[in-house]
């Protein structure tokens, strides 16, 4: 059995290609899996792109193709040869796969790969999901209308993920998914959020030695828990990322954010210099005017961020924002996203003179490069790490915009 994966856009895609790759198992030979992305116009092209050069270089085999690129415009795929479209309701279901099978127009049952590159990473790190969906109304936002309302999966399951992951070499996890400070689910009449679920994994899986969150709404009441209990217990990585969008609270307002910039102010006071922040930043929104932009832009300085994805807005159909008036040029937008980039560059270089010195605990990820608590390359000198080994490592210095260090 041969079933090959591609995904675009989050770290869940990459995630759910895992879990359906296994599902498939037994159900054809060889097939191809496209996990696409619609967060952005351009996402979408390079998806629907990618998929036709596949069916070009492989005209005998079956192209399984889902997410939220295939779920918002199937028309994009299905006339491809060798493309069955499923529907993201349906992607994690085993019959929808068996049913498109044999409603296919086209032979299956020879199915052969004959050219196929991955673009999946081999991580030192693995993933969890721990729920689904958003439940929120942003207007920007067409993820939200492609993946349905938030679905919290059963700590149980959670918990045999992780151990599982350990059982296989991982020791450092991060939980994932489309809104994991929505988390909530009520079990045996126990009410449990984003918060009791690190603090159980912590406690029931004494052999990891290290927990992250992919992201975390700012406009959370568990990002305070999160931060305190980053506090009680090491394992936990001191380093949270802010779906931040904007420092414009007129921004905020249009984007139907549930935060303000005072809130953020509040989330780095609170953290008291032990957290450090990256955030995600959308730059060119509707009615962003070059004051607004400098709104945002002054924030990001004050609370110090040191990571970013930014990126410009992409009207996206179905949603409030494609239809607002004061739409901004996306040369403009372009050119917002490099300075949100040079500022956070020199935020990051700050904080990293004041690392020198340290010792942190380090996970190993490729060609002994590895990542420090606060989410920053580090180059460890003198013998061949394994990848996943978590080590201790001393700081030494700065090179390649990347720390330099040593095994302490």
């Amino acid at each position: 059995m041969k079933i090959k994966t591609l995904s675009f856009g989050c770290r869940l895609n990459a995630l759910e290609c895992e879990k359906i790759s296994a599902m498939l198992s037994g159900i054809v030979n060889e097939a191809i899996l496209v996990n696409t992305c619609s967060v952005t116009g351009e996402a979408e092209r390079q998806c629907a792109q990618t998929v036709r050069k596949l069916s070009r270089e492989n005209p005998n085999a079956v192209i399984f193709v889902t997410g939220c690129g295939a779920t918002r415009n199937p028309k994009l795929f299905e006339s491809v040869p060798g493309v069955l479209v499923i529907d993201n309701s349906d992607k994690m279901k085993l019959q929808a796969y068996i049913s498109a099978l044999q409603g296919a127009n086209f032979d299956t049952g020879k199915s052969h790969i004959n050219a196929f590159k991955s673009n999946e990473a081999k991580l030192s790190k693995k993933f969890i999901q721990v729920q689904n969906g958003c439940n929120h109304d942003c207007t920007y936002c067409v993820t939200r209308l492609l993946r349905g309302k938030n679905v919290s999966f059963p700590y149980a399951e959670i918990l045999s993920d992780a151990r599982a992951a350990i059982a296989k070499g991982f020791f450092e996890i991060v939980l994932t998914g489309v809104d994991t400070a929505s988390y909530v689910r009520r079990d045996d009449g126990e009410l449990i959020l984003l918060s009791n679920i690190c603090e159980k994994l912590l406690s029931d899986v004494p052999e990891m030695k290290h927990l992250r969150l992919s992201s975390i709404d700012p406009a959370s009441p568990e990002v305070p828990k999160i931060i305190e209990l980053m506090a009680r217990d090491t394992r936990f990585m001191p380093h949270l990322h802010l779906s931040m969008q904007s420092g414009s609270d007129p921004i905020l307002r249009a984007m139907r954010r549930r935060h303000d910039a005072n809130k953020l102010r509040e989330i780095i006071k609170l953290a008291n210099g032990n957290v450090s922040f990256s955030a995600d930043v959308i730059c060119g929104f509707p009615g962003e005017t070059e004051e607004l932009f400098k709104e945002t832009a002054d924030l990001i300085r004050e609370i110090k961020l040191i990571n970013v994805h930014a990126f410009p807005y992409s009207p996206r159909p179905g949603t409030v924002a494609a239809t607002m008036p004061n739409q901004v040029n996306r040369a403009v937008s372009k050119k917002r996203v490099k300075i949100i980039y040079d500022i956070v560059a020199q935020n990051r270089a700050e904080f990293m003179k004041t690392q020198i010195g340290k010792t942190v605990s380090v996970l190993v990820e490729d060609n002994n490069i590895g990542r420090t608590p606060d989410d920053i390359d580090i180059k460890i000198t003198g013998a061949k790490i394994p990848n996943k080994t978590i080590c201790n490592v001393k700081i030494t210095g700065i090179e390649n915009e990347m720390f330099v260090g040593e095994i302490a």
